[in-house]
């Protein structure tokens, strides 16, 4: 079984590309495309696994901007890990993995930060990667806690979440969607994630306005409307199977007259009408998942979700 593991390049963009369309567990995070946008924020140390001159996995990694002696898969992405077809299972996902280790090793790092792609996101079944890692000694260091509804056996919704829902209503809320809100929805974002977790947007409102032009029908922004103003907003990224919420955010206005719980059952109900099997509400974890938000949590979980983890892996490439 002859596996190779070369550095990528942007001769092999296109080719990356079109396997990641194809791979059990990729996403379009995944991409070169996607990748692209981060520029020169991250030093790119991505590897392709080779079978006789045809790429048969891909992983996205970049040196880790905290610790330069460490690679990470990725840490411009919220899961990175080794993207696999159906050829690089069992025995070869084990082989890859310690050949990239080895690969890793040689270019002077000193360990492997690895970020595992969650199981909701996979096209096929495809945690070999997981085996792998167990094999070869790595260890988890990070778990964080996400809130998922299973949009074909949902959970029950609160009758906290079903009063809010009404009072919205009630209160004249209007939902749109469009690029067009983007700027002043960032504003209140922005004061959002300031007040609530001290915290700024990865994405600069330019991003995102970019990333939504690019994929106009994977990456959108749905607002409530109180009058004219944008009182509360979801940026939603759309994947295979799932529907997740990038963004989510909301002023004292949309506190008070619940005009978030109107956009999160718009967002959901849409979901189901277009064949999602998951709706992702993201994590609900601080401090490394040290910290759980457990209010935030419930609120999620409010909405019909449950858990699911992220998880996080390491191992000395010494």
């Amino acid at each position: 079984m002859d596996i190779s593991i070369l550095p990528y390049s942007d001769a092999w963009s296109a080719e990356w590309d079109a396997f990641c369309g194809e791979a059990n567990n990729a996403t379009f995070l995944h991409t070169r495309w996607f990748l692209s946008h981060h520029g020169s924020r991250f030093e790119d140390a991505s590897v392709c696994v080779i079978n006789e001159g045809q790429i048969v996995g891909v992983m996205p990694a970049a040196r880790d901007p905290s610790d330069s002696t460490a690679v990470s898969s990725h840490p411009g992405i919220t899961y990175g890990g080794l993207v696999i077809s159906h050829w690089l299972t069992g025995a070869r996902s084990l082989m890859a993995l310690e050949a990239i280790a080895e690969y890793y090793k040689k270019a002077g790092f000193a360990r492997l930060l690895y970020k595992v792609v969650p199981h909701i996101y996979h096209r096929r079944p495809a945690q070999d990667d997981l085996y792998s890692l167990y094999r070869i000694g790595a260890r988890r260091y990070r778990t964080d806690l996400a809130a998922v509804i299973d949009l074909a056996d949902r959970g029950a919704v609160s009758s906290r979440r079903l009063r809010a829902l009404k009072k919205a209503k009630q209160s004249g809320i209007s939902i749109k969607k469009g690029k067009a809100y983007v700027t002043k929805f960032w504003r209140v974002l922005t004061d959002n994630l300031a007040s609530q977790h001290n915290v700024r947007p990865v994405h600069s409102e330019g991003e995102i306005l970019s990333l939504m032009e690019s994929m106009p029908n994977d990456i959108s922004l749905c607002v409530a409307l109180d009058s004219d103003e944008i009182v509360a907003g979801v940026v939603i990224f759309d994947f295979l199977r799932v529907r997740h919420c990038q963004y989510i955010g909301t002023s004292e206005v949309g506190r008070q007259k619940a005009a978030l719980d109107a956009v999160i059952d718009h967002c959901i109900q849409e979901a189901g009408q277009r064949g999602f099997r998951f709706f992702s509400f993201g994590i609900s974890t601080e401090a490394e998942g040290k910290v759980l938000n457990s209010g935030l949590h419930t609120f999620k979980a409010e909405f019909g979700a449950s858990g699911i983890v992220h998880e996080f892996y390491e191992f000395s490439l010494a």
